[in-house]
């Protein structure tokens, strides 16, 4: 039955005939509120070990790190045959262009790698990277993760993340003078932001050039974190979702989004050893079902509300 929004793995089947796997890289990287350029501490939220599969670990090198994942990945999915490297620790992007090059043609070097997905931030992505990502592309499958998180500037300053929304629009903005085509996180659940604020994000992201892909979060407080702290000290600052209001939320947000956002993810997971606060306790493709089947109960679909009147 077809999903009732735009599924961003679907059409990665369509475009390479079987499941694309990514493999997570460790790279070296850091991040600028980590380092000191904007900031210390990086995002309060962040513990980079709680998403991170067990072979993501910086013990080996790049090379070392895709065989083994993909050693994993054959005996989990038995018919996985088609690789990217998932640069997915901290910045991916924050380092000179010459690092950069000799780090992803290194992953690039690995047969079965088939290209190069890349996360990062808004405020690490200079033309001169941009334009190597985009020639890049080219030659290979490449894409670009920006972590959003918030489109509101009290949220990001609140959990440290050292750059403001007009810099996210700026950086979506000369991807797409680049040719690029970029996915994006956004968390929900964030201390201050209210329902319809979470909703009205929709509307905001939808406005983005070059955001084709989005990946959702549900806030979950990680042991260990800043945030984590913070929720001990002052728990009255935080409210979670149920598992219903999750789904609600969901649906009411993918209604005004735009259809031509492909969704990567609808909501996150963390393993349990690694939660400081209330959850779930569902596997994340069990709540993504859940908000599939109450889209389909209320006979709604990505876009219905967009544009908005």
């Amino acid at each position: 039955m077809e999903l009732p929004y735009r599924s961003y793995a679907e059409d990665c089947k369509k475009a390479f005939g079987s499941r694309l796997q990514k493999l997570s890289v460790h790279a070296g990287f850091t991040c600028p509120n980590r380092d000191g350029r904007c900031g210390v501490g990086g995002c309060t939220y962040c513990d980079n070990a709680a998403f991170n599969p067990s072979y993501c670990r910086r013990v080996g090198d790049i090379r070392t790190q895709l065989e083994e994942g993909k050693r994993f990945h054959a005996w989990r999915y038995r018919k996985a045959s088609k690789y990217v490297a998932y640069f997915q620790t901290y910045s991916n992007t924050y380092a000179p262009l010459d690092v950069l090059k000799a780090r992803y043609g290194e992953a690039l070097s690995v047969e079965g790698i088939e290209g190069l997905i890349v996360s990062t931030r808004p405020d690490c992505l200079p033309d001169e990277t941009l334009a190597y990502l985009a020639d890049l592309s080219r030659q290979c499958y490449v894409r670009v993760e920006i972590g959003i998180e918030s489109c509101y500037d009290d949220t990001l300053r609140r959990i440290n993340r050292g750059h403001d929304m007009a810099c996210t629009r700026d950086a979506y903005r000369r991807a797409a003078a680049h040719g690029l085509a970029c996915g994006g996180h956004l968390m929900f659940g964030l201390p201050g932001e209210s329902r319809a604020d979470m909703v009205a994000q929709a509307a905001l992201l939808s406005e983005l050039p070059a955001l084709d892909s989005l990946k959702l979060h549900q806030l979950q407080i990680i042991k260990h974190t800043a945030m984590a702290a913070e929720y001990e000290a002052h728990p009255e600052r935080f409210s979670f979702f149920t598992v219903e209001e999750y789904v609600e939320l969901v649906v009411d947000f993918l209604e005004r989004l735009s259809p031509h956002i492909r969704i990567e993810r609808l909501a996150g997971e963390v393993p349990p050893r690694f939660l400081g606060g209330p959850a779930f306790g569902l596997r994340s493709e069990r709540v993504a079902e859940r908000i599939v089947a109450r889209m389909r109960e209320r006979g709604t679909y990505q876009g219905r509300l967009y544009p908005p009147a």
